[in-house]
């Protein structure tokens, strides 16, 4: 899973950041076109994590970082490890407790409760390999970290010759914008060259030849305040930033090519199931112009108590400051955002398709015997626990550990992976930091969190969400609307 990742930043959802070995499960595997995750990593997770609306245990929906209740759910460590699985993760780790009290055998990563550093730890951020502290080599890169420790539970657990569920939870690209050098230097001209606005049309094309999306549709507007990238006063540093987050997620596909490599090696490439997916669209934050201060540094705060070395952080970022290096705090903007989820609207934290909608890839050659498929069939993170039980053929628990979980909610992947038409959820609902939504059948309800005009949405005909049906068609959003408000009541969704 990466972090922040946009709908169309890999090589085959139609990027130009060079991803092979993503790209690599799309060709010999299937690529779902309507995935949603909660459109903001909590959430997500606690979803993903557990089968359940992130409301049912203790996520609002709207707030990055909230403690699950655990009464209320099992996790997929949990389960999987009940029956006979090596269970190990790496990355962002959420949970006030560790990742091995939640059923996970082997735990590498943060403690994710604070802003994060690429290169050195911060306060509120501590490293753990299971219940032990780390301490940081000097040359220390958080993903390439995150990518060696994967490989090495990898090992382990095919050495073991058991089954194993292994959950690489990247926190890149998230800002802030880190990455070494080298990286950035290959993507440097390519976005000299081509702003958001060329990107994004090259992006649109190729998903379009492909297939990924209907020709019919619309490119969705670029967000308000964004500008025409030929008349941006600082093009160079606008480079730079999209360069950097590149750099970010061409260390993510790096990884993932360690991991595949080794299963190739052991000879267990056909009967392991390897999925990629985000949890939630580009985020919008950084800003469209340069600035001096930003997340929390300041010209006139003082920079040197975030990280546990006390090194000062250049506030802001612009001409002079440019992202990048471990001493500065960036992130890319809001019209790289747009240009991220090409073709959708909307970013992180909104309701929009944009927000909500993840790329997700899966291969798994003794199932999904046809490569380079595309699935319009929708999917949501609460399938995973459904689709893990399934995979592994296990059973849900009524009872676990004095705790009595709630039905799950997701349904199993598993047909679609074997060619064939699932059931549909009813419904998929969401209240993520800006809107509400709804989602039955082909048709879309979404309004502001905070209240305000429904909008109705018909995603066969206009997935990027150009034309507002609202008024054409009251009956059917009456009833959707009456639906969210049944499902709030159900789940506990606190306005």
């Amino acid at each position: 899973m990466a972090d922040d990742l946009g709908w169309s930043d890999i090589g085959c959802y139609g990027g130009e950041i060079e991803t092979p070995h993503i790209d690599s499960l799309a060709r010999d595997g299937l690529r779902f076109t309507q995935f949603y995750n909660n459109a903001i990593c909590g959430p997500t997770r606690a979803s993903l994590l557990t089968g359940l609306y992130s409301q049912q245990v203790g996520h609002r929906g709207d707030r990055w970082n909230e403690p699950k209740d655990f009464n209320k759910c099992v996790t997929l460590g949990e389960v999987l490890q009940q029956s006979g699985y090596n269970t190990a993760m790496v990355g962002k780790w959420q949970g006030r407790d560790s990742a091995l009290d939640r059923g996970f055998d082997h735990f590498f990563g943060p403690m994710c409760q604070a802003k994060i550093s690429y290169f050195h730890e911060v306060k509120g951020n501590p490293y753990f390999m299971d219940r032990e502290r780390v301490e940081l080599p000097d040359d220390f890169y958080l993903t390439d970290a995150l990518n060696d420790h994967a490989l090495r539970f990898l090992k382990s657990s095919l050495s073991e010759k058991k089954p194993f569920f292994l959950y690489v939870a990247h926190i890149a690209p998230h800002w802030p914008l880190h990455a070494r050098e080298a990286d950035v230097a290959r993507y440097r001209e390519t976005y000299r060259e081509q702003g958001w606005d060329e990107i994004r049309q090259r992006r649109f094309q190729s998903q379009r030849k492909s297939g990924l999306i209907p020709t019919e549709w619309k490119l969705a507007s670029r967000s308000p305040g964004v500008r025409d990238w030929e008349a941006d006063k600082f093009k160079i540093w606008q480079a730079e930033r999209m360069a950097v987050y590149a750099a970010q997620v061409a260390a993510i596909d790096r990884g993932l090519g360690q991991l595949l490599g080794t299963l190739e090696e052991a000879g267990e490439v056909d009967n392991t199931l390897v999925m990629f997916l985000s949890d939630n669209g580009a985020a919008p934050d950084g800003g469209l112009s340069p600035g001096k201060s930003g997340f929390g540094f300041s010209p006139s705060g003082n920079n040197t108590t975030w990280r546990k070395d006390g090194q000062p952080i250049q506030p802001g970022s612009g001409p002079e400051n440019l992202p990048g290096p471990h001493d500065t705090f960036a992130a890319y903007g809001l019209a790289w955002a747009n240009a991220s989820n090409t073709p959708l609207r909307g970013t992180k934290m909104e309701g929009y398709e944009g927000g909500i909608r993840t790329p997700l890839v899966v291969r798994w050659p003794a199932v999904i015997h046809k490569g380079d498929q595309i699935t319009r069939q929708p999917g949501h993170v609460i399938d995973f626990m459904a689709t893990f039980l399934d995979v592994a053929n296990a059973d849900y628990p009524t009872e676990f550990n004095g705790r009595r979980p709630l039905p799950v909610e997701g349904k199993s992947l598993l047909p679609i992976f074997q060619s064939k038409q699932r059931e549909e959820h009813e419904q998929l609902c969401w209240m993520v930091p800006q809107h509400h939504a709804i989602r039955a059948g082909d048709w879309k309800a979404v309004r502001p969190h905070k209240g305000g005009t429904w909008q109705l949405f018909n995603l066969e005909a206009d997935g990027t969400e150009t034309t507002n049906l609202a008024s054409q068609e009251p009956e059917r959003l009456e009833q959707l609307t009456n639906q969210f408000e049944s499902w709030q009541k159900r789940v506990g969704a606190i306005e």
